[in-house]
């Protein structure tokens, strides 16, 4: 989790999140939006906004976890 953590912030995923996150708010007012509101319209665009590089990584690196684990 922390790679992929790490990953995001450096290819700029994390403010653009931040900043649909914002747009979001200011569009439907402050006192109009509720966490719920946000996860609904946020979570669609931020996974098909992660990189192909960062999902290639992290799917290689557990790949080489399971194949030590099994030995």
């Amino acid at each position: 989790m922390e790679l992929l953590r790490e990953r995001l912030i450096e290819c700029g995923w994390k403010d653009e999140m931040k900043a649909l996150c914002r747009a979001f708010i200011k569009k439907k007012g402050r006192s109009n939006v509720t966490v719920d509101d946000l996860v609904h319209v946020i979570t669609p665009k931020g996974r098909a906004s992660v990189p192909d590089s960062v999902k290639a990584e992290l799917l290689q690196r557990i790949r080489a976890f399971l194949v030590q684990a099994s030995v």
